[in-house]
């Protein structure tokens, strides 16, 4: 049987010495690698990277589920729950809307509950698969890996034909590529901007801004253009560094991490030593000679080609033969570069590949560790109580105060009356007819002005004043409770007290 022939980019490993953008840099000591960024060189300068394109398994499934999640991330500000988004935080109206569920300042420990399950959810899900977030559905790697990285590609070719079009001299041919690519670039950024905007805002005030007059809008407008800027700075010029520089969460995965998570990792067992084709087979060795009959593992060489494809395809520079490290959002293109190799020449599968530490040290199975049973059950109970909370929230919100500054007054048949004000948040999306009724004393409770009607998800506000006669009251003060009713269904019980003479004279 004839063996597929040796893919020609497994050549000679090259001094790691970092790709410049333009301007040629110092080479970086890469053998403290823990001590420098790959994107950085000695005197601390940007070096800029050119992953190439990808390709295999896992890289095909994250592009479909790529989709499946642009999609949602477009199409989540359209799709409405019983009349309300999918999602939208509003902080300046201090409206949240989660899966059409509507959420208010007065619901802060529910929402206290929410940000102890996200931050547990994230404790849990590191702890057992490292950074399986970062590399498939983290919006940042989704958008730059999936189209902006894409489009780029495609304008202007892979890694190779990057480097030397950007080492190019000026032409108009060079001037019209870079043209294409930044004003796609602008335009997805719009897009995203708008997006997210739609999320904070709502799409309807979106909407307005952008048909109606743009003096009439300033702020939105100006919040429109601020994001748009942002996502193409990240995307078009900071890329990788959002992730290595900006986000929190690789240092925080450290600290997450032990011998039983799962993480992309090199099994240095299987791949030491590396060595090249050409030192297999004799430096001089006849390459068709070599495609046809694989190296076997001559001496003490491992599996390891040191072909440098993983490297290559690494969207944050690094060489993950080095060990797990901060840098890595586990994209799996690593994976899927190795792969390749070791199919070429007919090597198992597997030299990077989702493991564990102990898995690759002693071959052990992934177990269930006392640390993610006890993050687990922590999980569920909040998981518990936030039902318990979200199905005995009650529609509205309701308080019950006594006028500042008003005193109890006598009216000229003898009782006392107190004016108070009522404050009722509706958290449906439907209006909502209140009515107050005295529980516990046989008064008189009258509601200032019209009937009392909440627009849906709003406040409103009211004046009441209640009557009591001296009969009815306590000295000092008389304890109160006031229920509140909707279509004669009581939804809310308020407490207060009713202020009356000290002196108990009848």
């Amino acid at each position: 049987m004839e063996h597929a022939p040796v893919n020609t980019d497994i050549q000679e490993p090259k001094p790691k010495t970092a790709p410049p953008h333009g301007d040629v840099v110092k080479p970086v000591d890469w053998k403290d690698f823990r001590d420098h960024l790959g994107t950085a060189d000695q005197e601390g300068h940007r070096v800029w990277l050119y992953p190439r394109k990808p390709h295999g398994r896992f890289t095909r499934a994250r592009t479909w589920l790529s989709w499946v999640l642009l999609a949602v991330m477009f199409i989540g500000p359209f799709i409405r729950i019983h009349g309300n988004p999918l999602l939208l935080l509003n902080f300046v109206e201090r409206k949240f809307v989660i899966l059409g569920q509507v959420f208010w300042p007065q619901d802060m420990i529910l929402s206290a509950v929410t940000l102890l399950i996200f931050i547990t959810g994230i404790i849990v899900f590191t702890a057992a698969f490292g950074r399986l977030w970062c590399g498939w559905t983290c919006p940042q790697t989704v958008l730059m890996e999936m189209v902006f990285r894409k489009i780029e590609y495609f304008i202007e070719g892979d890694a190779p034909a990057q480097r030397v079009l950007n080492r190019s001299p000026w032409t108009a041919a060079k001037l019209a590529r870079k043209l294409t690519k930044h004003g796609i670039f602008f335009g997805l950024s719009f897009m995203v901007g708008n997006t997210l905007l739609a999320y904070i805002i709502g799409t309807e005030q979106l909407f307005q801004i952008v048909t109606d007059n743009p003096m009439n809008h300033l702020v939105g407008l100006t919040f429109m253009i601020l994001f748009t800027l942002l996502f193409y700075g990240i995307f078009a010029r900071f890329r990788e560094q959002a992730c290595t520089f900006i986000c929190p969460y690789g240092r925080f995965m450290s600290t997450l991490l032990d011998e039983n998570t799962i993480v992309v990792a090199y099994d240095h067992k299987r791949g030491e030593k590396r060595g090249t084709l050409g030192s297999r087979r004799g430096k001089e060795a006849d390459p068709v000679s070599v495609s046809q009959n694989p190296p076997p593992h001559v001496g003490d060489y491992g599996d390891c080609v040191d072909c440098r494809q993983c490297v290559n395809v690494c969207p944050t520079g690094i060489d993950i033969r080095d060990g797990t490290q901060m840098e890595c959002v586990h994209c799996t293109a690593c994976i899927d570069a190795c792969d390749a190799v070791m199919d070429k020449i007919h090597r198992p599968r597997g030299l990077i590949r989702y493991a564990s530490l102990n898995g690759i040290e002693r071959g052990e199975r992934l177990r269930v560790t006392p640390r993610l049973v006890g993050y687990s059950v922590l999980l569920l109970a909040l998981i518990g109580l936030w039902s318990v909370l979200v199905f005995t929230r009650a529609d509205v919100e309701a308080t019950f105060l006594r006028a500042q500054g008003a005193l109890f007054q006598q009216m000229p048949d003898g009782r006392f009356s107190n004016l108070y004000t009522v404050k009722v948040v509706n958290k449906t999306s439907r209006e909502m007819p209140i009515e107050l009724k005295l529980e516990n004393v046989a008064g008189r409770l009258q509601v200032m002005g019209r009937e009392f009607v909440v627009p849906p998800e709003k406040l409103a506000e009211t004046s009441v004043l209640i009557e009591l006669e001296r009969s009815q009251m306590q000295p000092g003060k008389t304890p109160l409770v006031v229920g509140v009713y909707s279509g004669g269904r009581k939804i809310e019980t308020l407490k207060t007290v009713f202020i009356g003479p000290r002196d108990d004279t009848r």
